[in-house]
């Protein structure tokens, strides 16, 4: 087992010393004062979220994120400071109004929190509790007047119960341990060894009860497997069998229980991600226009790349075709000229659609050489509530980041903010030199609490802002699972906080870690509003990919606010559909609009596009003519731009510009044979091919597994990181 200081906060563990009143008269009311000091550990580091409660009284409070704490509590009474993993501290109440507490470290260990518990009422009325406890179990007795929920409500720490009006199904049981409140996570529950449903559970009376079991983390895991990531509530009955089981017994018991009850969702069910729907097919007779922002982000292949790895299925919302094809580099050439990157066009078959044509856009940012590029000044901000507790959060964050701070520069700058409950400054912006300094610090972060993250925004910007270098590289590097829950958290509060951010001259990057709870919803709002771009780290190597190898594309931008507009010619064109970027898709009007919000491109970055042509005189399933416009000029003359097959706009502005710049290429209607197109060409094909079918897309015919494969293998060139073969060895596993 973990030790207890390994254990996230609010583990389910008994917060004794329960009263429910004084039994005083009036005139003996007690005289009540604030009691304020700071929590410490052994080693003088302030303790967040440590329970500080006056014995023998329902006064309660915890440490904000500086360990500090205001408590009323009147002279002669104790007060009991507990934190998991710290041994439990009792302090009685002087003259003084400043209690400073250091705490010891615990070693003992845990495997259950034990509740048996009681509570009667006395002859005058008054409620009164006892308390028997051993270091795995506490005892009390039940009343029979009231439900299960409704006791443990407000006696156990691990446990979130919020009563609603109405019938005790209503009720809402909630364990905290590795993942913050939510709404939707639910513990599992266990009566008599058979796994109920919540409703059930709810109903069961106090005084049916023996003894209650809590479990969390590995112990729940190592039972329970993925249906216990939110715990685990055993609970005992009195007419129940006793069922004292080995855990072989109790795994077997499990296995035979599933053959007859439907299986409880496991992840991804708590996990967010915005719904959209694809882009259908258009005449350019009606929408002569196509425009949209450049999303050089990639997180949704990652984020694929986690479910398929994991044998599981790939929800259809996470499949972000654009970001899946962007993860890869295509071998365009270097800008030659004053702008800051290449445009390359190709034209060739569709080989999921054999009688219709597939357009390939493709921009080269400018490798800039690192002795050229800017200062940095650089903020970590970096999520450390309770969520964050798991190996592939908090633990992979820290070593994602050192991966940066190795890139650093004597020059560079960099500070590290947090946010729990609350957000605080842990390393004011330190020299890039300085790199045992700035890792030292990485490493002494621990996770705990509610996630306040917007108020780790509003500090980690004004940090940025503070220390802001002109002409310098200005960047906030958010990492989360974008569990926000305290604060400004809604999709909606994010996006108008980060759109207020931008006019600062900072830019984001986001970097989304886990899974099971993992919001992507959030992050991808957060990188799309805010001048950012957003990856998923699945493993270190991700990390050492997007903050080692690719740390000038990630970290650098050459140009922002990036726009595509497409105008495609009807005499060759009957319909056209834009693969993917289907969040990325702008008014007509917006394209010369300064004043709207675009992507990024960085130092060597790629970015490709894709649109699906319907060629004029082919008949498709797929797209359904409208009646001839009376008033409108739909034909072009039979010589006019006849060899053109549509004509394409850049704008894009200098990363501290505020006015964009435009270009401007024609793609000639001159189709090449698919065999005959380039590697990038066909990889970047089967790339889309492969995230049409996880996304189940009604407009393609073939979804064949070995068609895809096939085309990845022909343009499979320019591998010698192997991501390319890690790609088609993705599409054999799903059938």
């Amino acid at each position: 087992m973990k030790n207890l200081k390994n254990f996230s906060l609010g583990i389910a563990m008994l917060i004794g010393y329960l009263s429910f009143g004084q039994n005083t008269t009036a005139n003996q009311q007690p005289v009540l004062k604030t009691i304020t000091g700071i929590v410490t550990d052994n080693s003088g580091l302030p303790l967040p979220g440590a329970n500080v409660l006056v014995k023998k009284t329902n006064r309660a409070t915890q440490t904000d994120f500086n360990g500090k704490y205001s408590i009323n509590a009147k002279k002669g009474e104790i007060l009991v400071f507990q934190f998991i993993g710290m041994k439990t501290t009792e302090i009685k109440i002087g003259d003084s109004a400043v209690i400073n507490v250091k705490m010891k470290d615990d070693a003992v260990q845990l495997e259950s929190v034990v509740v048996m518990g009681y509570a009667s009422e006395d002859y005058d009325g008054y409620r009164t509790s006892e308390r028997k406890s051993t270091s795995k179990n506490k005892t009390v007795e039940n009343r029979s007047n009231t439900t299960f929920t409704q006791t443990l409500q407000g006696q156990v720490a691990g446990l979130s119960i919020t009563q609603g009006a109405g019938s005790p199904g209503s009720t809402q049981v909630v364990i905290r341990g590795n993942a913050s409140l939510s709404k939707a996570t639910q513990p599992l529950y266990v009566v008599d060894g058979v796994p109920v449903k919540e409703e059930d559970f709810k109903k069961i009376k106090t005084d049916e009860i023996s003894s209650v079991n809590i479990l969390k983390d590995t112990s729940a895991a190592a039972l329970y497997g993925n249906r216990a990531s939110d715990g685990v509530v055993i609970v005992q009955t009195k007419n129940g069998i006793p069922q004292k089981l080995t855990e072989k017994e109790l795994k077997k018991k499990i296995k035979e229980i599933d053959k007859t009850t439907t299986p409880i969702a496991i992840e991804p069910d708590n996990e967010d991600y915005d719904s959209f729907v694809e882009n259908a097919f258009e005449s350019p007779k009606t929408a002569p226009l196509s425009t949209f922002s450049i999303d050089v982000d990639n997180a949704s292949y990652t984020n694929v790349r986690r479910f398929i790895n994991n044998g599981q299925k790939v929800p259809k919302d996470a499949v972000r075709v654009e970001e899946m094809v962007n993860f890869f580099k295509y071998q365009y050439p270097q800008p030659t000229g004053a702008h800051p990157f290449s445009i390359n066009t190709e034209y060739s078959d569709c080989p999921w659609n054999k009688v219709n044509k597939l357009v390939r856009i493709g921009l080269q940012g400018k490798d800039i050489p690192t002795d050229d590029l800017p200062k940095s000044n650089l903020v970590f901000l970096i999520d450390v509530s309770g969520s964050m507790g798991s190996q592939n959060k908090l633990p992979l964050v820290i070593e994602s980041l050192k991966v940066l701070v190795a890139q650093l520069r004597h020059d560079d700058k960099i500070a590290i903010v947090v946010y729990a409950g609350a957000a605080g400054l842990v390393l004011p912006p330190t020299a890039g030199s300085e790199k045992q300094t700035i890792i030292d610090a990485l490493s002494r972060l621990q996770s705990g609490g509610s996630t306040a993250g917007g108020a780790g925004i509003q500090l980690a910007y004004n940090t940025a802002e503070e220390n802001f270098i002109k002409g310098g590289n200005n960047r906030v590097i958010l990492a989360t699972d974008g569990d926000f829950n305290v604060g400004a958290s809604s999709d909606a509060d994010m996006q108008t906080l980060i759109e207020e951010k931008r006019q600062s001259g900072v830019f984001l990057t986001c970097l989304g870690y886990g899974m099971g709870n993992y919001k992507d919803s959030k992050l991808e709002t957060l990188a799309n509003k805010g001048n950012g771009n957003y990856a998923y780290i699945d493993n270190i190597q991700e990390a050492n990919r997007f903050l080692g190898k690719e740390f000038k594309g990630s970290m650098f931008a050459i140009a922002k606010d990036v726009k595509i507009q497409i105008e495609f010619n009807p005499a060759h064109v009957r319909a056209y559909r834009l693969i993917g970027y289907e969040n990325r898709k702008l008014r007509p009007e917006d394209f010369k609009n300064d004043a709207i919000d675009a992507g990024e491109l960085g130092s060597g970055h790629t970015v490709t596009a894709l649109y699906e042509i319907i060629p004029a005189n082919t008949k498709s399933d797929f797209f359904t003519e409208i009646d001839e416009l009376k008033y409108a000029k739909t034909e072009p003359s039979k010589t006019q731009f006849n060899d053109e097959l549509a004509t394409i706009k850049f704008r894009y502005k200098k990363p501290d510009g505020a006015k964009s710049i435009e270009m401007v290429e024609v793609i000639a209607n001159k189709a090449s044979a698919l065999n005959e197109a380039s590697s990038g060409f066909k990889f970047s094909a089967a790339v889309a091919w492969f995230g049409l079918k996880l996304r189940d897309s009604k407009l393609i015919e073939d979804k064949s597994t070995s068609t895809i494969k096939k085309l990845a293998q022909e343009g499979l060139a320019y591998d010698g990181d192997g991501y390319k073969a890690e790609f088609i060895r993705l599409v054999e596993a799903v059938q």
